[in-house]
């Protein structure tokens, strides 16, 4: 047996251990149980927007579990002889009749279905909410990519469990909704038709459509997100939490609550968000399957719309121009299939935005102090503008309602959100990097001026000047502790030995020059600025 000695490829000898210092630093090798003995909790409000998620997340657990022992997911038909007076006598599902079984006939089943569906609304929110401070923050960088990941998948499966639960009942609504899916799913080309089929268990609406979506909705997406929030709670627990820059904070500390003393009080906010959602499920009439009545594949109800968090989709389809091309013999329907493309990479934008960033900035350094958003006025501007296409395309959603409410033509209202959707974003670019380096420039002259104190004071040659109060100390701080990157060298078109460039490192410096480049951040003050100011007010 011979033995080859060559050495290794430079190349593949980088890539390996970089690929092995990536994977080190992300997961961490100190213990869990360590961690959990020494942890401190930041005390700042925006954290408890994760809170809100988790606690809601237990509540559709426990709510679900007791809403399943009524449910049946049969889409058999029977004969409603329930409470409801104005259905009774009526073909329905047995899902539908279950549905009315538990919103009449079981004890507080309404306020715990209510609950329900107000608690996945609630969760889905919380979430969103809570990936925007983390995105808005720089929260995502290193060590946390890994707690983004998973962030992102939990919010995407957080809107697929609610899209199999919404269409679980069996009404007119949710039937409608998934004409909606159904059109969607066959427009995909090539495999829209076998998906379709496997989904709804033959031609739509199939026979084994509300089974198969109540083992997504009760037992596969469930599990897959236990498993992500245990993931996350892991590595959150072997990296410090990430805090707000501020005095006696640094990379190496965090400043907050001890362990103990931030589970009592987590606690108390369970039971507090716990009792708001069954407040607004006991007040809050939420999904009357009994007004819709059952579904009917040749009706469709008017005025529906999905719950929130998939408007953006129905806007999209709704404004999308009945476009249709023939391929190969085969017709592709792009009004149903560039919105679904449209939308996917909408979220897959805010997916990959963490490594996009950091391959962008070079940055290798590990962030353990968040950023203020003024302070990354192209990142804050990216994601207000990714935000402010969701809301116009969930305006979208609502085109018939608000033209029906409003005395207004429905297409006008559906070319509105079409011219919405590419110039509202680049507005709303433009305006937040404009407010964001006002912001900076305000913090520049408050750091470099000291605070206004209304005092007018005369000089010996006549000149009136306001007196200026100097900042604390912790204020001066805050305003004077974030980095300031600087982008990226520029590269020529050929290097020193005469070769062609690669076009991703050209893009690469462009990119880092549209982050960090001329124009995007105010220049912090310099000690010897502030001396010689200072000294100027004193005088």
């Amino acid at each position: 047996m011979g033995h080859d000695s060559r050495p290794v490829e430079p190349e593949q000898e980088r890539t390996g251990d970089r690929l092995a210092r990536w994977a080190d630093s992300r997961l961490g090798r100190r213990p869990v149980a360590r961690s959990v003995r020494r942890l401190v909790f930041p005390d700042h409000w925006s954290l408890m927007l994760g809170e809100i998620a988790f606690y809601s997340f237990v509540i559709l657990l426990i709510t679900g579990v007791y809403l399943s022992f009524y449910f049946h997911p049969s889409s058999e038909l029977v004969v409603y002889q329930g409470d409801y007076a104005p259905l009774r006598g009526q073909l329905v599902s047995e899902a539908f009749d279950s549905a009315l079984h538990i919103s009449f006939d079981v004890r507080g089943g309404l306020l715990v279905r209510q609950a329900h569906h107000w608690a996945a609304l609630v969760f889905v929110a919380a979430l969103l909410a809570h990936m925007l401070r983390v995105f808005f923050t720089g929260a995502f960088r290193k060590p946390r990519e890994l707690n983004w990941v998973l962030g992102f998948g939990l919010l995407v499966l957080a809107m697929f469990g609610g899209l199999t639960g919404y269409d679980l009942p069996g009404d007119l609504l949710s039937g409608t909704g998934l004409q909606v899916v159904n059109g969607t799913i066959l427009s995909i080309p090539v495999v829209g038709t076998y998906l379709s089929f496997f989904l709804f268990g033959g031609e739509f609406p199939g026979d084994d459509l509300i089974a198969r979506f109540n083992t997504l909705h009760v037992l596969v997406i469930p599990a897959l997100m236990v498993v992500l929030i245990a993931g996350y709670a892991v590595l959150a627990l072997r990296h410090r939490p990430a805090q707000y820059p501020g005095p006696g904070r640094t990379r190496d500390n965090v400043v907050g609550l001890p362990a103990k003393v931030y589970a009592v009080k987590a606690a108390g906010y369970f039971f507090f968000v716990s009792g708001v959602i069954f407040f607004m499920a006991a007040v809050a009439e939420i999904n009357p399957v009994w007004d819709y009545g059952p579904f009917r594949p040749d009706q469709v109800s008017a005025g529906s719309q999905p719950d929130w968090y998939m408007g953006v989709a129905d806007g999209l389809l709704r404004v999308m121009p009945g476009w249709e091309i023939d391929f190969w013999g085969h017709t592709l329907a792009l009004d149903n299939l560039l919105p679904l493309l449209a939308g996917t990479l909408l979220f897959l934008a805010m997916g990959a935005y963490p490594f996009l960033e950091a391959w962008v900035t070079d940055d290798d350094s590990e962030h353990h102090l968040l950023d203020r958003p003024r302070n990354r006025p192209v990142r804050t501007a990216l994601g207000v503008a990714w935000l402010s296409v969701y809301a116009v395309a969930l305006i979208g959603a609502a085109n018939d309602i608000i033209a029906t409410r409003l005395h207004m033509s429905v297409n006008d209202v559906t070319w509105a959100v079409r011219v919405g959707l590419f110039v509202v974003p680049v507005l709303a670019f433009v305006v937040t990097k404009r407010v964001a380096l006002a912001l900076q420039r305000k913090d520049r002259d408050l750091v470099l001026h000291g605070r206004e104190t209304g005092v007018i004071k005369r000089l010996p040659h006549g000149e009136y000047v306001e007196v200026h109060e100097p900042l604390d100390p912790a204020r001066l701080h805050t305003l004077t502790s974030h980095e300031q990157h600087r982008p990226l060298d520029a590269v020529p078109p050929r290097d020193g030995d005469g070769a062609v460039v690669r076009g991703t490192q050209r893009l690469r410096t462009g990119l880092s020059g549209f982050l960090y480049g001329p124009g995007t951040q105010i220049p912090k003050p310099t000690a010897t600025e502030h001396e010689e100011i200072t000294g100027r007010h004193g005088s």
